[in-house]
């Protein structure tokens, strides 16, 4: 399927690996110019480079910590106009309600609510002056089924959808669009370490922790970052024009709702 995106230009925060690096390289194959950013520039070069080489677009390399206002800035003045924007931080550590003060709230809510909502309020007027955008956040799964070890996620990513239920609809009849991909749990660095937090929590190994946790799991097994960033780039595409605000689960059927 054409995707309609060829010569279109996209920020894809955290792109160097993980989840952020499937919705680049999914872009990428799309035709969509890069503007890739992430705080190690070894790791992020080396993506730029891998994507260049494979995809034939041009990829912009911006290391910076994005969830800072200088780190904004740098990637927002490399990027210029930009039709699709990514957003995507990595989740604060898991633990309990009582293990956490008035500053790891801050921390997670400036990583993972205010940073996605600055970048927006930067590139939405340009967008909606342009008459087409597209925005996909990434938030988790634990925004329509709390995970009880992640409150902190939990609290700053319910804001994140709040606001992004309210604006989406603001911005909607000017061609742009603005939704949430809630991913589970995913063959990631981010995986890895939840697997090795449950697995020191229950004395047992890493390899113990994830068959029991994809036991769970209807589909009995992680996604995939291509798969996962094969849907942000169909969300970003001109046949996704008519979904807006919406919260899409892409967890192997982790929750378990009719609705």
């Amino acid at each position: 399927m054409d995707l309609g995106l060829r010569g279109r230009r996209a920020i894809v925060c955290a792109g160097s690996r993980g989840l952020g690096r499937g919705c680049a390289e999914a872009l990428a194959a799309a035709g969509v110019d890069l503007v890739l950013n992430a705080r190690g520039a070894e790791a992020l070069e080396a993506t730029a480079a891998a994507i260049r080489t494979r995809h034939q677009v041009q990829v912009t390399a911006v290391a910076a910590d994005i969830t800072t206002e200088g780190g904004r800035a740098v990637v927002l003045e490399a990027a210029g106009a930009v039709d699709i924007l990514v957003t995507n931080a990595g989740g604060p550590p898991p633990g309990l309600w009582s293990d956490w003060d008035r500053d790891d709230f801050l921390r997670a809510i400036d990583a993972n609510m205010l940073t996605p909502i600055a970048l927006m309020q930067a590139c939405l007027p340009g967008m909606v002056a342009r008459g087409w955008g597209r925005v996909v956040n990434i938030t988790s799964q634990s925004v329509k089924s709390p995970i009880p070890t992640l409150g902190l996620s939990n609290t700053a990513r319910a804001g994140l959808t709040g606001f992004v239920a309210g604006t989406a609809r603001q911005v909607a009849p000017h061609g742009v669009t603005i939704n949430n991909l809630l991913p589970g749990i995913h063959d990631t660095d981010r995986g890895v370490a939840l697997d090795a937090a449950a697995a020191r929590a229950a004395g047992i190994t890493l390899a113990e922790a994830r068959a029991a946790r994809e036991a769970t799991l209807p589909v009995r097994r992680y996604g995939t970052v291509a798969e996962f960033g094969a849907t942000c780039a169909f969300l970003c595409s001109v046949h996704a024009g008519f979904i807006v605000g919406q919260n899409i689960l892409l967890d192997g059927g982790a929750f378990n709702s009719t609705l």
